[in-house]
């Protein structure tokens, strides 16, 4: 157990402006945004901010009745706010550790759950997996992000990229997944004995198949995620 007196645990532990730009790891676990602007982030992440900042969940119609119909069926986990003003924002998600991602005309999947906050010069839109969404708890949706501009995601512990050849495709649980490239396009395949090694008595086990040229990110962690209803 680390024991310090007041000071030494102020010094230790206060704030510091790295000068690294829009994103900034306070820790590995906490996101300074220093906002000059506005940047979208997850609903409910804000720790802690100072400066002049508002915050506004996100419109049910504010981009388009389509992305309104895709939130209806992904539930809160694709809830967003707005944080719009000048000064310094914290986020943090469930303590969970976070990866910067510097976009340059590119495009990656990540896991709705997973996506702690990204520049609005960033495209996004819901993607919806219908065809697993019903076979596991709360569901399963993504985010596709385009464009260029920074991007923050979070993961369970540390997070592992796998490269995926189309001679070597990857297979990885749904629940451990957290993100991917642009360019694939999971297939979702079913194993029936499979479910009897990893203790599971309610289905067949799911997993998602990736195949082509690209990467998948995953977590050492299976996040189940509950419905509302």
């Amino acid at each position: 157990m680390n024991r310090y007196s007041v000071d030494e645990f102020v010094s230790k532990t206060q704030q510091e402006d790295k000068g690294e730009g829009l994103f900034e790891m306070e820790t590995p676990r906490l996101l300074e945004v220093n906002l000059d602007g506005k940047v979208w982030a997850k609903a409910g992440s804000m720790v802690s901010y100072r400066g002049r900042v508002k915050f506004k969940r996100e419109g049910v119609f504010e981009h388009g009745i389509g992305r309104m119909v895709k939130k209806v069926f992904s539930g809160e986990g694709a809830a967003l706010m707005k944080a719009e003003g000048n000064g310094k924002v914290y986020l943090a998600d469930q303590g969970k550790k976070i990866s910067i991602l510097n976009l340059k005309d590119d495009s990656i999947f990540v896991n709705g759950h997973d996506l702690l906050a990204f520049e609005p010069s960033i495209h996004w839109d819901i993607k919806l997996m219908k065809r697993i969404s019903g076979m596991l708890a709360g569901g399963l949706f993504n985010i596709k992000l385009e464009g260029t501009g920074m991007a923050a995601i979070t993961s369970h512990y540390e997070p592992l990229t796998l490269i995926v050849t189309p001679e070597s495709p990857v297979y990885t649980d749904p629940n451990a997944t957290v993100a991917w490239s642009g360019s694939l396009q999971p297939e979702f395949v079913t194993d029936v004995s499979f479910k009897t090694f990893i203790g599971r008595g309610s289905g067949e086990s799911i997993q998602m198949k990736f195949s082509g040229n690209g990467f998948v990110v995953v977590q050492p962690f299976e996040e189940v995620y509950y419905s509302e209803s």
